[in-house]
C-alpha cells in the first residue's frame, strides 16, 4: 500500500502537472541560496531553460551574483532529484522595481454611543476656569441629552 507522499508524487509526475515539478525545482535550487538572499526572492520562472530569479533589492542581486558561479558549478555536477523533468541551462536574475501592492486598510467606522450622564452634577471647583469649562461642559451633556 502506498503512503500519502508516494501518492503525490505519482500525480505530480503526470504530464498534466509539469508546471508542480519546475515549481519544485525552483524551491529546490532557492534552498541553496543563503537565508538573507532567500528573502530577498520576490519570485522565480523558467523560460526557454533559463531560471530566472527576481530580486527585490538591488543587494540581493548583488549578493546572489557572488554565489551563482558556485551555484552553478554544483548544479553542474549534481543536478536535484526535483528538477530531473527539467533542464537549467543558465541562472540569471534582475531587479524589479515595481512595489508591492498593498492591501487597503478596512475603512474604520465611527462608533457612537447615547450620553449615559444627564447633566445633573455639582461643581465644586474654585477655579473660575475651570469652573467655567466645566459648566460648559455640563450644558452641552444637557442639550444633547435632550436631542
Amino acid at each position: 500500500m502506498k503512503n500519502a507522499s508516494q501518492i503525490i508524487n505519482i500525480i505530480q509526475s503526470k504530464p498534466q502537472f509539469s508546471k508542480l515539478s519546475k515549481v519544485k525545482c525552483i524551491k529546490r535550487i532557492q534552498s541553496l541560496f543563503t537565508p538573507p538572499v532567500q528573502k530577498m526572492i520576490n519570485f522565480a520562472y523558467f523560460k526557454q531553460d533559463t531560471l530566472f530569479f527576481v530580486f527585490n533589492h538591488p543587494a540581493g542581486k548583488q549578493e546572489f551574483d557572488n554565489s551563482i558561479e558556485n551555484i552553478k558549478s554544483a548544479l553542474k555536477f549534481h543536478m536535484p532529484d526535483e528538477c530531473s523533468d527539467t533542464t537549467v541551462s543558465d541562472i540569471k536574475a534582475f531587479v524589479t522595481h515595481t512595489p508591492k501592492i498593498k492591501q487597503e486598510a478596512p475603512k474604520v467606522v465611527q462608533q457612537t454611543y447615547k450620553e449615559r450622564s444627564s447633566g445633573e452634577f455639582e461643581i465644586n471647583i474654585k477655579n473660575k476656569e475651570l469652573n467655567d469649562l466645566v459648566k460648559s461642559i455640563r450644558d452641552i451633556i444637557k442639550n444633547n441629552d435632550t436631542k
